[in-house]
């Protein structure tokens, strides 16, 4: 199988082909670079991996590889699994060059969104879906979409990714580190968010809720009445102690400055840790410093959360999560978690606040949380799926022949 991925650039993505060589012979092609990021270096032995500079790198939906065609005559595989939208135009050339040589085909799609294609994408994603022999979609909605497109051949829904549950794992000594690094004592309740710093991600409703959850009981709150405040606050017996909230944030982007200085304007930037951009591979040592890690998406034109990687990756590490009900969150989380109406600041607050003040609930969903990843994230789940899938795919190209 020859698989195509910018995406694996990443290199806890590239476990997934440790999962799958276990199964099937595998060639990878990604990018030698991708746009200002460098191909992250991988700690262990891989499958084949061609490294090879797109033309047009860095742009998602318009980059093809010079050397396409005598990639493919090297590999000579039974089936190429192109990691892309079926409107791109890596999907299209390899579609094109896969038809030409009798190779079947399949693309990957997470779009889980109808939206109308300028031109020429909408006749690329016509060509695509006509020839290929199967489609993976990462979610219901994203298979919703490609059927209401015209497609109506074989179809998997079956996550891109998973994660290594070995390498992601409760770890009390990652947890002591981070935490003495970083200044933040022990019994300190910590809330976790890694990825993008971008608005539709909603890190600011995170960085509001410091505010009251590091509000003593029974200081006055701008009319709020004492009940909620208690609601909201830590809990007496914490604020006895001198347990504080902490916010760590795992990632960086274009509201990292506009995030600080909300921090700041309301009184909280000690509380507030940005870690900057982590590797995909030390994410394992950062989250389980967390005693909840959280993804407030926001829906934006164009855009609805399409999975939420960040929550598998702390379910892993045994991490309870709260997230809102922005597209794909919530059925990520299931009875794992908790799951607020997005943009709503005072249930995220209360859901975070609950969770503050009664460890073992959070003891509870943490092994809840691993569990479900364990039956269904894991990189061996995704990789048995594919593989029926991929059959399934070879069996209707077969028929057609």
């Amino acid at each position: 199988m020859l698989y195509i991925s910018k995406a694996m650039i990443v290199a806890a993505y590239r476990d997934k082909l440790h999962a799958m060589s276990r199964r099937m012979e595998v060639t990878a092609l990604i990018p030698a670079k991708w746009g200002p990021h460098q191909v992250e270096p991988f700690d262990g032995e891989l499958p084949q991996v061609l490294h090879q500079r797109p033309l047009l790198h860095g742009y998602s939906h318009f980059h093809v590889y010079p050397r396409a065609a005598a990639v493919l005559a090297d590999a000579r595989p039974d089936l190429v699994h192109i990691d892309e939208e079926p409107y791109s135009a890596v999907t299209f050339q390899f579609v094109r060059l896969c038809r030409r040589s009798g190779i079947p085909c399949l693309f990957f799609a997470w779009q889980n969104l109808d939206k109308r294609l300028p031109p020429p994408f909408a006749s690329l994603r016509t060509y695509v879906l006509r020839h290929v022999s199967g489609a993976i979609a990462g979610t219901e909605d994203a298979a919703a979409v490609l059927r209401r497109a015209g497609y109506s051949g074989p179809l998997a829904v079956i996550p891109q990714f998973g994660v290594d549950a070995q390498r992601f794992a409760p770890d009390a000594a990652a947890r002591q580190g981070v935490r003495q690094r970083l200044g933040i004592a022990e019994h300190d309740f910590v809330v976790g968010f890694g990825g993008r710093l971008v608005p539709e991600k909603g890190v600011h409703l995170l960085v509001d809720s410091l505010v009251s959850l590091n509000r003593p009981v029974g200081k006055g709150d701008g009319g709020v009445d004492s009940g909620a405040r208690a609601r909201l606050a830590v809990g007496s017996d914490a604020a006895r102690e001198g347990s504080r909230v902490s916010l760590l944030v795992l990632g960086d982007g274009p509201e990292r400055l506009r995030l600080e200085q909300q921090a700041r304007r309301l009184g909280v930037a000690e509380r507030v840790h940005f870690a900057g951009r982590v590797p995909s591979l030390d994410m394992c040592r950062w989250l389980p410093a967390c005693d909840v890690v959280a993804l407030p998406s926001l829906r934006r034109p164009g855009w609805v959360e399409q999975f939420g990687r960040l929550l598998v990756e702390a379910m892993a590490c045994g991490v309870p999560v709260v997230g809102s009900n922005s597209g794909e969150i919530s059925r990520v989380i299931g009875e794992a978690g908790r799951v607020v109406p997005e943009g709503d600041g005072r249930r995220l607050t209360e859901a975070l606040s609950a969770l503050a003040r009664e460890p073992a609930e959070r003891m509870r969903l943490g092994r809840l949380a691993r569990e479900r990843v364990l039956a269904l994230y894991t990189h061996d789940c995704i990789a048995e799926q594919t593989l029926t899938f991929y059959r399934q795919a070879l069996a209707a190209a077969e028929a057609r022949r």
